[in-house]
């Protein structure tokens, strides 16, 4: 299926989620979709070889967490993000193509999967996506302001391996299917769990779901 055909579903799916992408995001999409097929085989980036699923298990499903994100952001331009167990760079290079005032660093500790996210930004001209191969807990950088994850772990290991580069006063935003009470139940007392929101995906029949997590007042 050519970019061309997956044009009019994914235009469809931003305007559902009311993100009023341009064009050019639109197509920066499609070109990223473009270089996952591309890459896959030696990346081994993703199980999904179908583009029409490529685009609503991956894409869309990535966009679903952008409406929520600019809500937190519309506060305090020019915040740092980072995103952990990126892999191929879900959500966090629709992130960076969605909002290019938000600085982007996708953490993976797979040399190649990291390297393939820098050959997304510069063959996308992305300055503000950055791939880093590193574990995370191994990380040296300055502390961020959101940290996200989209199918990485669990929460308590989620939040445990990234707390040291969370900035004071800053949260963590996990991408889950089902409400994960297990999970929630067993984070440390002195984090919060302060909002659980249910995603909508367009075209994805499945539970979605967004953990917004802080360190406790």
């Amino acid at each position: 299926m050519s970019s061309n055909a997956l044009l009019a579903p994914l235009r469809d799916a931003a305007q559902t989620l009311e993100l009023n992408l341009s064009e050019t995001q639109l197509q920066q999409l499609l070109d990223y979709l473009g270089l996952i097929q591309k890459w896959n085989k030696v990346y081994n980036l993703t199980a999904v070889r179908d583009p029409q699923a490529m685009l609503v298990q991956h894409l869309v499903d990535s966009l679903s967490l952008v409406p929520a994100l600019r809500r937190h952001l519309a506060a305090q331009p020019g915040q740092r993000l980072m995103d952990v167990g990126s892999g191929g760079g879900l959500p966090g290079v629709v992130v960076a193509i969605c909002e290019p005032g938000l600085d982007v660093s996708c953490v993976d500790a797979v040399a190649k999967k990291a390297s393939f996210i820098q050959q997304v930004a510069a063959e996308l001209r992305l300055p503000n996506l950055h791939g880093l191969h590193s574990r995370v807990e191994a990380l040296k950088a300055l502390p961020f302001d959101v940290i996200t994850s989209r199918a990485f772990a669990s929460l308590q290991d989620f939040t445990t391996l990234t707390r040291q580069h969370l900035k004071t006063g800053a949260i963590w935003l996990a991408m889950k299917g089902q409400h994960p009470d297990e999970e929630i139940a067993a984070l440390p007392q002195d984090l919060r769990v302060f909002h659980v929101e249910q995603l909508q995906v367009p075209g994805l029949d499945a539970q979605r779901c967004l953990i917004w997590i802080k360190t406790a007042a």
